[in-house]
This record gives C-alpha cells, structure tokens and sequence, in this order.
C-alpha cells in the first residue's frame, strides 16, 4: 500500500491511500480543486479515485464530499447513522460497520469517542502491510487496543498541547470540550496510547489534526519522541502541505 496525507487540521482534512486494487480517499473535508492539485503532485488523477472512506460528519471532513463525488463518482463507505445525517449530499452510499473485505484490502472499523454522528476510525491491511487511521477522539475505549496493535502505518490524533490550549484564547466551554472525553487527544495522550500500540512491525508515524491555536509540530514531535525508542520514522501533517508518498 501507498499513503499520503493530503490535508490535516481543523480547516480540513483527507488522506490518499493506495492498494492493489483501489485508490481511495479517506474523508474529504478542504475543496475539491485542493484535493485534485495534491493528487497530482503525486501523479494521480482525480478520475482514477474509486473509493471514499468518511469518518465522522464535521465539516472539516466532509466539506467537498459533494462537489467531488458530483464530478467524479466514487463509492462512499460510511455507516448507516452516518448516511443519514449526509443524504443531502450524496445520493447513495455502502454501509461499513465492522468489517468489510473488498477485494484484497480488509477493512475495519472502530468506534471513536467524538461528538459527532457515529465516528469511526479505520484499518486497512493487505499483503501483510497495515495502515491505522484514528483522529477526533477523546480517548480510546481499552477494548479496541489488540485490535490496534502492532500495524505498520500509524496516522494518529496529536491535537494539542494542554498548556498552549488552557493558556490560549479559546472560551471556557471550548476549552473543556477539547479536553473531555469527546473531544480530541492531547500530544501527552497520543503518545501514550501510541506506546502501547507500536510494534516491532511498526515502521511509520503520521501525527495528524494537530491544532494551529493550540499547538506546535515541534511540541507535538517532542512528545512522541519520549517513547520512540524503536526508530520509527515519524511525520508531521500538516494543513495545508501533503506529506509525502509513503511506501507501506
């Protein structure tokens, strides 16, 4: 598998990902044309995208759904709680709820905590190479930790810097949602849970919606180098660059 993430923040976010089989997308939350210019940097065109992957309906990853699905058409996996509240925006869709096998690519979902409509997060493994796509979460349940451990590719939630966040502009009530159990997770909480799913296997790290108000790539980074201890290569996403192609 191939991976690049295309945009990651709060202003939008979406993720390429290549396989045998399929090129797909995972949310669409900048501007169609934004998507389009980073496809083609990495020599993909628009047209070749067959699959659409959406987490959670916040605008910041389903902003251009619509116009890109208008102009290219692709199959749209997202639960049926989730359809519901989109509708307007798709005319069809493939309910994932679980596991789905499509073609050579396995695909897996688990349940976030994020207030937003049914999130989820997504595994995607094939020809023993793996890639673990979680963000928008304010922890995560003790029950999905196997199930998260030891993959290759890790795209992983480090929004924010406590201090930076409760030292920063935001109001109160922004301030407590960010932190409690349906927000998003601190650099301290990515890295944590991150100790715990790393393995041997583990070759990459993307940390991913970090905040432009409450947070920096170099407070981000900082954190998860405390516990990587295994030589991991670790990336920054950022708004709006892409990181590069990675070879999974």
């Amino acid at each position: 598998m191939k991976c690049s993430v295309l945009a990651s923040g709060s202003k939008g976010n979406c993720t390429y990902i290549e396989t045998d089989n399929h090129k797909i997308l995972v949310d669409i939350g900048t501007t169609s044309l934004y998507i389009e210019n980073k496809l083609k940097e990495i020599n993909i065109n628009p047209k070749e995208i067959d699959t659409v992957f959406i987490t959670h309906d916040h605008v910041d990853h389903i902003n251009g759904l619509k116009t890109f699905i208008k102009k290219y058409g692709c199959n749209v996996y997202m639960t049926g709680k989730l359809y519901q509240k989109l509708n307007s925006l798709i005319d069809d869709y493939i309910d994932i709820n679980g596991e789905i096998l499509l073609d050579t690519l396995k695909v897996k979902t688990i349940k976030p905590s994020h207030d937003a409509t049914d999130s989820v997060g997504y595994i995607f493994e094939e020809n023993n190479s793996s890639i673990v796509y979680v963000t928008d979460t304010g922890y995560i349940h003790q029950k999905w930790h196997n199930t998260l451990m030891n993959k290759n590719l890790y795209i992983f939630e480090s929004n924010h810097d406590v201090s930076m966040l409760m030292n920063g502009k935001y109001p109160h009530y922004l301030k407590q949602r960010v932190l409690g159990d349906k927000g998003h997770l601190s650099n301290k909480d990515s890295s944590r849970y991150l100790s715990k799913f790393i393995g041997k296997d583990t070759k990459y790290v993307i940390l991913a919606h970090l905040s432009e108000e409450n947070n920096t790539e170099s407070l981000a980074l900082d954190e998860f180098n405390k516990i990587n201890d295994n030589n991991i290569t670790v990336y920054v996403a950022k708004q709006n660059e892409r990181t590069e192609l990675i070879n999974v």
